[in-house]
């Protein structure tokens, strides 16, 4: 399988010069501030670089900066022209410094990760995705790549005030359901964008539902056993009944235009393992209204049961994957009871049903861009005609994901994120990009 091997977006001195994008340091308390004589560096794998301004956007609306502690930010010397690792201050030399992320909004990938060195005994990173940043003339920029605009999490479209009286409208339209009533909880506790939409009445609703999975995936965010690592969002701790998941849809479907509800989220485990509710829930609302898209955010690991939901009316599947090399995946969601085989016979019959097709693809730059990966992504979309790629950054340590992967298969140097997606853009000329499930009108 060819791949084009020319990076575009490494850096050459000799072509670039005086466009670096000044280096953001933290101090042991927090503080973000500049660091003159160096650029900010970003990293992929082995791979470091200086980030410039070509190469960078300026943060979108909604990303968050983080400090990253008990590590050692790389930088890049612009008098030595090299990467280094920089302990303190140069200005106040005794004064640590700390590496600093971007954790940028959905719709983004990052091109690059904040470059860094651990220190002796340090704790995994917290649940989040942690790309390059830099500072220039007035504004923080992030090596990202746009794959979807649409506004569908947009925090400027969800105020609380509005949120709560959609709460008000939903507690007295369904005050028995408990699913409206965990829903509450993700949206004004947890702040999930999914939750806030449905009381909003806008784009796509969550239906959470199932309490057990069976995967261990290393960055599982309602599940973390043993891991030393805090899990981001509690999972939901009953099994809703079909009356109820069909009531909180058919109230979404019945007021947005386009709409989309969807089983499989974040606050669960995998909706396959509810299908005893689900499939009925999806024939009651099919029963009601042809309208409105029915979609399942999955692993894929039981093809059959998979196949009972279309029948049931299913309208679409999103199957999350973070490669297409069986050891790969395997070390990332550690499968409990199926297989890979099982993931790719899930899509096969979901292809043969005529249904709409998207991966959940979970990528991360020094992995996901390399040569290999990239050669069994592009093989995968030869065989299996996918509709959607959705590019989702992985929440998860990276030097601690990069070790794993390197543990159980071989990777030479990435090729670079923003090369490997317009490599994808232009062998599959019909094959959607973007972040969030759209809704059937849009397949």
């Amino acid at each position: 399988m060819k791949v084009n091997t020319k990076s575009k977006n490494f850096y050459h001195p000799a072509k670039k010069k005086n466009r670096f994008l000044t280096a953001v340091v933290a101090s042991e308390s927090g503080e973000i501030f500049e660091l003159d004589g160096y650029a900010a560096a970003g990293m992929a794998g082995s791979l470091l670089t200086p980030l410039m301004i070509e190469d960078t956007t300026e943060m979108p609306f909604g990303g968050e900066l983080m400090y990253l502690p008990d590590r050692i930010p790389i930088l890049f010397n612009l008098k030595a022209a090299k990467c280094e690792p920089v302990k303190h201050n140069p200005y106040a030399p005794a004064e640590t410094i700390y590496p600093v992320a971007a954790f940028n909004s959905p719709g983004y990938v990052n091109a690059w990760v904040s470059a860094y060195r651990e220190k002796k005994n340090t704790h995994h990173l917290p649940l989040f995705s942690y790309a390059a940043v830099g500072w220039y003339r007035g504004n923080f920029r992030s090596p990202i790549i746009t794959v979807d605009r649409e506004k569908r999490q947009d925090l400027r479209f969800m105020k609380r005030s509005d949120v709560l009286k959609g709460v008000e409208r939903m507690q007295k339209q369904m005050p028995a359901n408990r699913l409206r009533a965990h829903l509450e909880k993700c949206a004004l506790e947890y702040g999930c964008p999914a939750g806030k939409n449905f009381f909003l009445g806008r784009y796509e609703a969550p239906l959470p539902t199932a309490r057990r999975c069976n995967a261990r995936c290393l960055g599982c965010l309602s599940s973390q056993k043993e891991s030393g690592i805090h899990h981001s969002q509690d999972r939901i701790k009953f099994t809703p009944s079909a009356e109820e998941i069909a009531e909180v849809a058919l109230a979404h479907i019945g007021r947005v235009k386009k709409s989309v509800v969807s089983f499989g989220q974040g606050c669960e485990g995998d909706p396959l393992l509810a299908a005893g509710v689900i499939e009925p829930a999806i024939r009651r609302i099919r029963a009601e209204t042809r309208k409105g898209t029915i979609n399942v955010n999955t692993n894929g690991s039981m093809p059959d049961i998979l196949v009972r939901l279309f029948d049931a009316g299913l309208d679409s599947v999103r199957i999350s994957l973070n490669s297409f090399r069986k050891a790969c995946y395997n070390a990332y969601f550690r499968p409990k009871g199926y297989r890979f085989s099982d993931v790719i016979k899930s899509i096969e019959k979901a292809l043969d049903h005529k249904i709409f097709v998207a991966i959940n693809y979970l990528n991360c730059p020094g992995f996901t861009d390399t040569p290999q990966e990239v050669r069994a992504l592009i093989r995968f979309l030869k065989k299996y005609p996918v509709n959607m790629i959705q590019w989702r950054n992985l929440n998860f340590d990276p030097l601690r994901y990069w070790k794993t992967m390197n543990g159980v298969a071989r990777h030479a140097k990435p090729l670079g994120m923003v090369n490997i997606i317009a490599q994808v853009r232009e062998q599959f000329p019909h094959l959607k990009h973007g972040y969030f499930n759209p809704p059937k009108e849009k397949f």
